[in-house]
């Protein structure tokens, strides 16, 4: 099969699962065509089947701000033409869904019916699509895919409630590679003294994940528990979240270590996770430390209570009740049986979720999509 993949190529939850899909698809056997506006940060470009387009947008004095869209459409009609695209799976509703559909307009004058599948994710969802400068083009984009897929039932319901949707939305939740996460203490002294346990939070950084909070909870459990925190990522809040950790008179420890390609590693040393965000459609990264057999203490927003299972995988809390969260923290930290009960349960939650059993879903949806469009 020929599938073109469209999504943002950071560091963020969408941008991730977009790049580890193509990747297993590829390994596959698909032929599997990259479109963004520049190399997505997980892709391997050496390996068989897997090719990058870059968008080139040109600065023009009359456009304050540069067309993407326009530009995307376009890369996406030259992709398809030259590479002879089955699907294009774009990820994220904006602006990707929206640039999809013009291009399938472009096709369609040209004898060409290019099946368009959407994924949603989540902020396009819960914060961008409902700006009311976007909320028609998202109800129009998600409409007019040939399917539409959403990585929670959570989000599914709010796409439902929030907008005017005619289309089927089948949940396939995100995803991870188990194969990643490797037992290896050996870089365990690096961060925490012997008998110090070593408690994580990764994210963007941005309010909506309250890393104030972060910051508290593992204020209160340190009272109780020796240990430290390990701060993943990069973004807005974190001077924030360093003085609050100076006032606290925490800081040494609390180590910021920034964006890192070795999230695997550290989540693999880690005791505990932490991810009190204010809205989740998933919980990509509460995922990713239960790969790594790593109780979570998270809160119950969005997604995240159909992957952090209260009082088996760890404990979930009402957004802001940083008491319950740091309570229950301690319980699993402080006996070392009870731990090791939370942790066998996280990697069992997080086996469900293996990159083997999703991505067929996606393949059988593709296979539909392609059907429709041969009728």
């Amino acid at each position: 099969m020929k599938i073109g993949i469209v999504g943002y190529p950071t560091y963020g939850g969408s941008g991730v699962v977009a790049t580890e899909l193509g990747m297993s698809l590829a390994k596959q056997g698909h032929k599997v065509h990259f479109i963004s506006y520049s190399q997505p940060v997980r892709l391997d470009v050496l390996e068989p089947n897997i090719y990058y387009h870059e968008v080139n947008v040109h600065d023009y004095p009359l456009f304050e701000y540069q067309p993407y869209e326009l530009a995307l459409s376009s890369k996406m009609v030259n992709v398809a033409l030259k590479y002879k695209l089955e699907v294009i799976h774009v990820h994220y509703a904006i602006p990707h869904a929206y640039a999809a559909y013009m291009a399938k307009l472009i096709l369609k004058d040209k004898g060409v019916d290019l099946p368009i599948v959407t994924t949603l994710h989540g902020t396009d969802i819960t914060l961008v699509g409902r700006n009311p400068s976007y909320k028609q083009a998202v109800n129009f984009s998600i409409n007019h895919s040939d399917v539409v897929t959403s990585v929670s039932e959570s989000l599914k319901q709010d796409t439902l409630s929030f907008f005017d949707i005619k289309k089927e939305i089948e949940v396939i939740p995100n995803f991870l590679d188990l194969s990643l996460y490797k037992p290896d203490d050996s870089c365990k002294h690096t961060f925490a003294e012997e008998g110090e346990k070593i408690i994580t939070h990764v994210s963007n950084f941005r309010k909506v994940k309250r890393i104030s909070d972060v910051i508290e909870i593992f204020h209160r459990i340190q009272k109780r528990i020796p240990s430290v925190l390990l701060m993943l990522g990069d973004g807005p809040e974190k001077e924030r979240a360093r003085k609050q950790a100076q006032d606290l008179d925490i800081a040494d420890k609390v180590k910021f270590l920034g964006k890192t390609s070795e999230v695997e590693r550290i989540l693999c040393i880690s005791d505990l996770f932490v991810l009190p965000s204010e809205k989740e459609s998933f919980g990509l990264a509460a995922l990713e430390a239960m790969g790594a057999g790593v109780p979570v203490i998270s809160s119950n927003t969005g997604g995240l209570g159909e992957v952090n299972l209260h009082g088996i995988t760890g404990f979930t809390a009402d957004v802001g009740n940083v008491e319950a969260m740091s309570e229950g923290g301690i319980y699993i930290l402080e006996d070392s049986d009870r731990h090791l009960d939370f942790a066998r349960a996280a990697r069992k939650q997080a086996e469900r979720f293996a990159i083997d059993k999703i991505v067929p879903g996606y393949l059988e949806l593709y296979e539909k999509a392609i059907a429709k469009s041969h009728v």
